[in-house]
């Protein structure tokens, strides 16, 4: 596996799990009061950092490890790489497009702040996921 696909499969399986602890805990203090007055914010920063250093520490290790199997080809990137990293960026980009004109939606009908900060942070987490799946899927199967 190539050194960037490592690190697009290590960006997938972190959001998956990052944006699914985050809403079961959300969901979790829901239980109690109404899901708007949840004080969520806490929640979503701490989420955001500790996805962060998860991705990077695992792509260290994985890293690690990989140059134990393979110590030429560790950290290496082509031509091929650099355009499916574009083409994933551009497939998310959209989805974080469509995030920001519904934030601006939102905005306009006062919605709660709620409801704004998800849809940004879920645009972002959307846009984190289809772009990696553009890139795996390139990856596997070639840039048309």
């Amino acid at each position: 596996m190539a050194y960037e696909e490592r690190n697009v499969w290590v960006g997938l399986i972190v959001t998956v799990i990052a944006m699914t602890a985050y809403v079961l805990i959300v969901l979790q203090h829901a239980a109690d009061e109404p899901l708007i007055d949840v004080v969520w914010w806490p929640i979503m920063l701490w989420t955001i950092g500790l996805s962060i250093v998860a991705v990077i520490v695992i792509n260290i290790v994985w890293g690690i490890i990989a140059g134990m199997r393979d110590p030429d080809g560790v950290g290496k990137s082509d031509q091929r790489d650099r355009d499916i990293a574009r083409l994933g960026s551009r497939v998310g980009q959209a989805f974080l497009v469509i995030a920001g004109i519904g934030v601006i939606v939102l905005c306009a009908f006062e919605a709660d702040w709620f409801w704004i900060a998800h849809t940004m942070f879920f645009g972002f987490a959307l846009s984190a996921f289809v772009g990696g799946i553009a890139s795996v899927i390139a990856y596997r199967r070639g840039l048309v």
